[in-house]
């Protein structure tokens, strides 16, 4: 069993490019599949991005496309989410959602674990 937890979150400016952090402990992750959600105030949780397991595939969610970046950091068991030009609708709990041998996959149904999330506010 694999447990995550998030890291990098806190207030941000408008504009701003903070880099949240997914990390492992009791498995290696290299072998899972891992996604980004995040959940504004009021609303449900959103699909951000993910990672196959292979490293072979990554999927964006339309907004975030060409200012998110999501890559696994072998040498700290994690999976990072880059994100720069962050805009004031960005501001949400992140979680990270890990499945083994797992794809890409955008729904949160398809991850078996998950981090306690990190609160990411990007003031304006």
């Amino acid at each position: 069993q694999v447990q995550l937890v998030e890291s990098g979150g806190g207030l941000v400016q408008a504009g701003g490019s903070p880099r949240l952090s997914c990390a492992a402990s009791g498995r290696p992750l290299n072998t899972y599949a891992v996604g980004w959600f995040r959940q504004a105030p009021g609303k449900g949780r959103e699909f951000v991005t993910a990672l196959d397991w292979s490293d072979q595939r990554t999927r964006y969610v339309d907004p975030v496309k060409g200012r998110f970046t999501i890559s696994r950091v072998n040498a700290k068991n994690a999976v990072d989410l880059q994100m720069d030009s962050l805009k004031p609708e960005g501001t949400a709990v992140y979680y990270c959602a890990a499945r083994e041998w797992g794809s890409a996959d955008l729904s949160p149904d398809e991850y078996k674990y998950w981090g306690q999330g990190t609160q990411v506010t990007v003031s304006a």
